[in-house]
């Protein structure tokens, strides 16, 4: 059945509330979007001082040897996986979500091939509640987290982790998140977290160093180091371990941001081609409402003349 005239004033109407509502959500992640950029060029230079540090530890051979593992004072240690997975808590972001749970159950497929292997840690509530309907073991979750999220926000999650890492409940974290690349594109990566020693931070320091404007510079020189070297290490490292999750955190809300831009962008532009053509529509149905108007007055006129 065609529609009505009413019927198209109608759809238009009500898909301009709908174009004004996503204009409105666009320009909100894009602001959104530069405050975390912003906010991103801080924590790089603190990011960068770090990993020089630690980068600087391994050349001088402090970190031979050294295993976070070490510090487990558990009497049973889990040889169980465990997967820290970032997304968002709302919708309305694309396919950012549901690349990332795409790319974190291939990612899990290929390392653990049993399902009572692994446990999830979660941070957001689409990952929470999918791996929750799979009857994924989801041993953390932390939900609502800033749109910029501030650094004491992760020491309490960090903090959680380790004193899992700590008690045996798993042997081994990966952190599983989207990495912004640009405002239109971004991609999964996963860094191996804990157990922490020199070959996992050289290779997480190598991976996040790949495209990153981050810079380690090279140091031959060895430390004289004071208290201990246990000691300094036990300050060190777990700041490194924040600034990881941190940065994980940080680098998927910024590609969330993006996605949403996007997002919103394509719904605002796919708004206005469907308003173009019912306008069109309702166009051409006022025209043919009105050429049947003047065929019924015309064919009237000529009865009465009859």
């Amino acid at each position: 059945m065609a529609e009505s005239i009413n019927d198209i004033k109608h759809r238009i109407s009500s898909t301009k509330k709908t174009r004004q509502i996503t204009q409105a959500m666009e320009m909100v992640s894009t602001v959104k979007l530069n405050q975390i950029q912003r906010h991103s060029i801080t924590y790089n230079k603190y990011v960068s001082r770090v990993k020089s540090v630690v980068m600087h530890l391994a050349q001088s051979h402090m970190l031979d040897g050294y295993n976070s593992s070490s510090n487990d004072n558990s009497s049973e240690k889990s040889s169980k996986t465990a997967y820290l997975v970032i997304t968002s808590d709302r919708g309305m972001v694309g396919s950012y979500n549901s690349n990332v749970l795409r790319e974190t159950n291939k990612f899990i497929s290929e390392h653990s091939k049993d399902s009572n292997d692994y446990m999830v840690i979660s941070i957001g509530n689409n990952g929470s509640e999918f791996f929750k309907k799979r009857g994924t073991n989801v041993i953390y979750e932390n939900n609502g987290i800033s749109d910029v999220p501030t650094f004491n926000e992760v020491k309490d999650i960090v903090k959680n982790i380790t004193s899992m890492f700590n008690d045996g409940i798993f042997s081994e974290l990966y952190v599983c998140y989207s990495h912004f690349v640009n405002r239109v594109s971004s991609e999964f990566r996963s860094e191996k977290l804990l157990p922490m020693d020199k070959n996992s931070i050289q290779e997480s320091i190598d991976e996040n160093q790949a495209g990153s404007e981050v810079e380690v510079k090279p140091l031959s020189a060895d430390y004289d180091v004071e208290p201990s070297e246990e000691e300094v290490l036990n300050v060190v490292l777990p700041q490194y371990a924040e600034s990881l999750v941190y940065g994980a955190i940080l680098d998927a809300k910024t590609s969330e941001h993006a996605s949403s831009s996007t997002a919103m962008k394509s719904a605002t532009d796919n708004a206005g081609d469907l308003i173009s053509g019912l306008e069109l529509k309702f166009n051409r149905a006022r025209q043919a409402a009105i050429t049947t108007e003047i065929t019924e007055i015309t064919g009237g006129q000529e009865a009465l003349g009859q």
